[in-house]
């Protein structure tokens, strides 16, 4: 079995993440290559497509968000997602159980003696007359029936886990600052999420590996897991495991991987990135040394943006009345420093409507 080092696997990522090379492709088709985009900051998704594809605008974005192409929603990890409307319908269900544990987890002692079969009833009541409403709103209409938990609890189970939501826009929009509104799934796409499997099958979880495998492999069952969050995922691995190929990483994990996924040359160049907050190129494995030290992987979770140079998180980028702001974590030679600035320039022209090429570089 092979043996695939650090560099390897980089630059296999940067291939599948549309990071090595700005792809050619609408958005919807590259939100759905990505398997979706961390949203739970409103306006990161912007960013990670500009860094991805060429000549994106944002209003394209907006315009598969109104024309309900791609939903905000919870999915992997319990936390906001920006997916396509078809992933989003075959998904969810598969995430049903895992939603409501990751709720649990924090509320158990608050949801204890609740009976959620009989809460999510309640909150479909609530909302059958398809009034696009808060969390706060939710849960005052299930306060009275269930006093005890408060109403944050009660909220994030029902909006979080309980009944399939979407964040309607304007949320999530460039530009625009606006609340979360919720409304079922089902009501804003005309159509009930895709049912559970039978017993004994998981073609959701099947796909979820082959679609996983495309956007991020070669990876560790590991990495999978701490993607989307789901157990119960090695059944559906050994499902397809005649239609995968497997490496070792230096550690001596098995990764897998499909057969004729991008393995680039570990000596091919890679271009300054700038990276969002919570971008799926890092927090989309349990072991992040791919693309970022062990020194500085608090970054990835603390919400830091990122700049990778040479294929890897050289430094962290803020912005501010249009200049881009760059802290190097390490030194930056020459000619990384001005290729840095370059791409910076152009970032900063892209969040500011073309008014500012500012770049700063600590």
């Amino acid at each position: 079995m092979k043996t695939l080092d650090a560099r390897e696997l980089n630059r296999a990522t940067l291939a599948r993440q549309l990071l090595l090379d700005r792809a050619r492709i609408p958005p919807l088709d590259a939100v759905a290559h990505l398997c979706g985009l961390q949203a739970q900051e409103p306006q990161e998704p912007f960013v990670g497509l500009w860094s991805r594809l060429r000549g994106f605008a944002p209003e394209a974005l907006d315009g598969l968000l109104t024309g309900r192409h791609v939903v905000r929603t919870h999915l992997m990890r319990r936390t906001v997602h920006l997916v396509t409307a078809d992933d989003a319908l075959a998904w969810r269900a598969r995430h049903g159980a895992m939603l409501r544990q990751r709720v649990l987890g924090t509320y158990r002692r608050e949801l204890g003696g609740v009976d959620l079969d009989a809460l999510a009833a309640a909150v479909r009541a609530v909302m059958a007359d398809g009034e696009p409403r808060t969390m706060t709103e939710i849960a005052l209409h299930l306060a009275d029936r269930w006093p005890a938990p408060g109403r944050r609890p009660l909220g994030e189970m029902a909006v979080a886990a309980l009944v399939p939501m979407v964040q309607l826009p304007p949320r999530g929009t460039w530009r625009v600052k606006a609340g979360v509104r919720n409304t079922p799934l089902a009501h804003w796409l005309g159509r009930e999420p895709d049912p559970p499997g039978p017993p004994g099958a998981d073609a959701a979880g099947e796909a979820l590996v082959l679609r996983y495998l495309a956007a991020y492999g070669p990876a560790a069952s590991a990495d999978l897991r701490a993607w989307c969050g789901l157990a119960g995922l090695p059944a559906a691995v050994a499902a397809v495991r005649d239609r995968l190929v497997a490496f070792r990483d230096e550690r001596g994990r098995e990764l897998l991987d499909l057969p004729d996924a991008p393995r680039p040359d570990p000596g091919t160049p890679a271009p300054v990135r700038f990276l969002p907050a919570f971008d799926n190129a890092i927090l989309g494995y349990q072991d992040r040394s791919r693309i970022i030290d062990d020194a500085h992987r608090g970054l990835s979770v603390q919400g830091a943006r990122v700049v990778l140079v040479d294929g890897r998180v050289a430094a962290s980028w803020t912005v501010d009345a249009g200049t881009v702001d760059v802290s190097p974590l390490r030194g930056l030679g020459r000619a990384e420093r001005a290729a840095v600035l370059e791409e910076g320039g152009h970032l900063a022209l892209f969040l500011s409507d073309g008014d500012s090429d500012r770049v700063r570089v600590g």
